[in-house]
């Protein structure tokens, strides 16, 4: 598959699923509604709406707590040209939101490139005013559009989680639901249905999987959701027109990137007979999955390129001073905390209260990596993770600092020291190291992180090592503002006690 002439139905490929590994999985958006509008269209509308009225709320707020604080000039306007001025606003915010693709592309990696898009639109939007206020003759004041810059991007976060919540549950109650088949049981595949049956925003509900080798045939085919909630049958193939108009799937997802033209055509014809619509995996088949593939847009031309990650000297001497400063910060707020942690510790168990351990950091440079100590002292110093909460190597207080993460705070010294940072790939044991390829010695590349997109994804129950496909999206993706994105998501996720 070299080239789209191979395929069929390029036009009704609408948009890409992010899976969060190598591949690239294309998906078209979920059309289920009425009167001639789509579901999606329907959602898209009601979702830049929302974007206009929180962004020009969050300007009219400034604008009252401007006046309210009594900051700079006291300068004053009628009703009608702060809600004029709010109105222009909100439509700036909502077509930079649209330049960056926040309304064509599909759901962002656990959220989080679309709060990176958020922030990096609230920058966009105050740079773009600010001459207006330097160089015009009106008295606006600066401290307006330095509250609305603090002010806007958490109003439409707060709107952006609420409409999350509820497109999943209308997707719940059935609203714009499409059933989809996944056609492949391999490594694709799982993280093909991991993804789709676990983001409910998308709308699809993975139903049947199909393979050809009769091996990976079974009763259940989980996702990777730590819970375990869904599952769906894996059957033996092949995938015909009779299979998908019995199981009224409206999507037949192909998750095998080499599948071969034949196979390819035999399941894209029983999808247009079904009239089902197709989607599918991309193939790299001339390209090793050893190799660091970037990928640049030429006037509607994609072009792939093979080398390195390449160094961002600015944006990584902006987070070692982001770093110092949140870790001094947060070291100060917390230390009544930290020690009452390392007083339970003492009480609850024999042994020291921090434990050090050996950890592989940039370049595979050995440093000792800090931790409260929550196993008992006598459980090996090496060794993979407990994935139980009620494993016997754990305390007591141990249970509930891991659960909290409380038992990672003391690796903020190690941040202070330069050994990690807040947001990277987390670091692992020299032993686990040992085993890489040259695939997962991409991950040594970047200093290891407090925090990271494994972290925040359901994926966490699992070992690192074998979900290695979050650290390379970070670290290819890597920026200032997707690392104040994984902060503000690992806050919320510590707040909710997850």
């Amino acid at each position: 598959m070299s080239s789209r002439a191979e395929h069929p139905y390029p036009n009704e490929i609408r948009t890409q699923v992010n899976v969060a590994t190598s591949v690239h999985a294309v998906s078209p958006r979920v059309t289920a509604g009425p009167k001639g509008f789509s579901f999606e269209q329907i959602v898209t509308a009601v979702e830049v709406i929302g974007d206009f009225v929180a962004a020009a709320l969050g300007l009219v707020l400034a604008y009252q707590l401007y006046r309210w604080l009594g900051l700079g000039k006291d300068v004053s306007y009628s009703q009608t040209a702060v809600v004029a001025a709010s109105a222009v606003y909100g439509f700036l915010f909502v077509l930079l939101l649209d330049r960056e693709g926040a309304y064509r592309n599909g759901p962002g990696l656990l959220q989080i490139r679309s709060t990176e898009r958020l922030l990096r639109v609230s920058v966009q939007s105050f740079l773009v005013l600010l001459p207006v206020v330097v160089f015009t003759a009106h008295a606006v004041s600066r401290w307006v559009l330095m509250i609305a810059l603090l002010l806007v991007p958490l109003l439409v976060f707060i709107h952006k989680q609420l409409f999350e919540f509820g497109v999943s549950q209308l997707h719940a109650q059935g609203w714009g639901i499409r059933k989809a088949i996944i056609y492949g049981a391999g490594y694709t595949g799982k993280r093909i249905f991991s993804v789709v049956s676990r983001d409910r925003r998308l709308g699809i509900q993975p139903i049947m999987v199909v393979d050809d080798d009769y091996l990976r045939v079974g009763p259940e085919f989980f996702t990777c959701d730590y819970r375990r909630e869904r599952g769906a049958p894996v059957i033996g193939g092949p995938v015909d027109a009779r299979l998908i108009r019995d199981m009224g799937a409206k999507l037949v997802l192909i998750a095998i990137p080499s599948l071969g033209s034949e196979k390819f055509s035999a399941v894209a014809h029983a999808a247009r007979e079904a009239g089902a619509t197709l989607a599918y995996v991309a193939s790299n088949q001339s390209i090793s999955s050893d190799e660091w593939i970037d990928q640049m847009d030429l006037d509607g031309i994609l072009l792939s390129s093979i080398g390195a990650p390449q160094s961002k000297f600015f944006y990584e001497q902006l987070k070692r001073l982001l770093d110092i400063s949140i870790s001094i910060l947060i070291i100060g707020l917390i230390s009544p905390m930290l020690l009452a942690v390392a007083l339970a510790i003492r009480f609850d168990s024999k042994g020291p209260v921090i434990f050090r351990q050996r950890r592989v950091g940039k370049g595979g440079r050995l440093f000792n990596m800090y931790k409260f100590r929550s196993m008992h002292v006598d459980a090996p110093k090496y060794g993979y993770s407990p994935t139980e909460a009620m494993d016997p190597r754990i305390t007591r207080v141990g249970r509930f600092i891991r659960r909290t993460s409380m038992d990672e705070l003391p690796q903020l010294f190690n941040v202070l020291r330069g050994d990690m940072s807040l947001v990277g790939p987390r670091p692992e044991q020299p032993f686990i190291v040992e085993g890489y390829g040259v695939r997962e010695r991409q991950r040594l590349c970047v200093l290891p992180g407090i925090t990271g997109l494994w972290q925040l994804s359901a994926d966490r129950a699992f070992l690192i090592h074998e979900n290695l496909q979050y650290d390379l999206y970070y670290i290819r993706h890597r920026g200032f503002f997707l690392d104040l994105s994984i902060l503000a998501h690992t806050a919320l996720f510590a707040m909710r006690g997850v």
